[in-house]
């Protein structure tokens, strides 16, 4: 489904559900250089439960038109127009990796929206790689290389998807070669530069769940569990074996573990 926030062609998907006035509602925010059909499963998932569902596509990514936002600030800004538009006044927010990111921000700045928080594969600081981050500053294949391989564990190397007719490192790559040109860089750049998250993440008061692969390269785990220890109201789930990529490789557990918090 389309919508226009500042003038430009916005999508997000419903999961095949059908929005209704009075259902509680959940919003998933995708990683660097993604899309919203990461969240296929879990968009589905509670479409079908009776919640409005609204998988987004940040601008200059996947359907939404527009130039891809420089911060994660102004990230959490345009979410915060994008919600507007769609008149969702009070919401779940589920983020993977640069999308916890900003749901963090977005929860310190506009917590009075936020009734609960998933954050997947998160870190503060999210520091980028030097070898990454010049990579995609130069468009080279070997960031989307680096960044689809480091993103699975062992495991999910091997190619053992419990989703049937899926390869997890299929999707990834595909994904992040679909992306525009720059779109990778100026993603991980914003995850680079976010540097005040730590002292955002006491400010939030929503009930949060942090999800943490143990074998997760790209966000170490101890910083997801720092992230934790940060929020107030927060608790814990540890997915082993897992790494960054955890909805494709235990989407089965993340998606237990999101009805939780939804």
């Amino acid at each position: 489904m389309y919508c226009e926030v500042n003038g430009e062609k916005t999508f997000y998907s419903n999961g095949n559900g059908t929005i209704k006035a009075g259902q509680p509602a959940v919003v998933f925010l995708h990683g660097a250089g993604m899309d919203h059909s990461v969240w296929v499963m879990p968009a589905r998932y509670f479409a079908r439960r009776g919640y409005n569902v609204y998988a987004l596509d940040f601008p200059g990514h996947g359907r939404s038109s527009g130039k891809p936002c420089q911060t994660i600030a102004a990230m959490a800004d345009w979410l915060a127009q994008a919600l507007t538009v769609l008149a969702v006044e009070h919401t779940a927010i589920a983020g993977h990796s640069m999308g916890s990111l900003v749901a963090i921000n977005f929860a310190a700045r506009y917590g009075d929206t936020v009734r609960s928080l998933a954050l997947l594969g998160t870190s503060l600081p999210m520091a980028v790689s030097e070898p990454l981050l010049n990579a995609a500053r130069d468009n080279h294949h070997d960031a989307i290389d680096m960044t689809n391989t480091w993103s699975h564990s062992s495991f999910g190397l091997m190619g053992g998807n419990k989703n049937p007719g899926n390869v997890m490192t299929m999707c990834g790559q595909r994904l992040l070669e679909m992306a525009p040109q720059d779109v990778l860089f100026t993603d991980l750049n914003a995850c680079n530069e976010f540097t005040d998250g730590a002292e955002q993440a006491t400010q939030i008061a929503a009930q949060t769940l942090v999800i943490v692969g143990d074998q997760d390269k790209m966000t170490a785990p101890v910083r997801a569990l720092d992230v934790a220890a940060a929020i107030a109201n927060s608790r814990v789930l540890r997915l082993n074996p897992c790494g960054h990529s955890m909805l494709s490789e235990q989407p089965n557990a993340v998606l237990d573990g999101l009805a939780t918090i939804v």
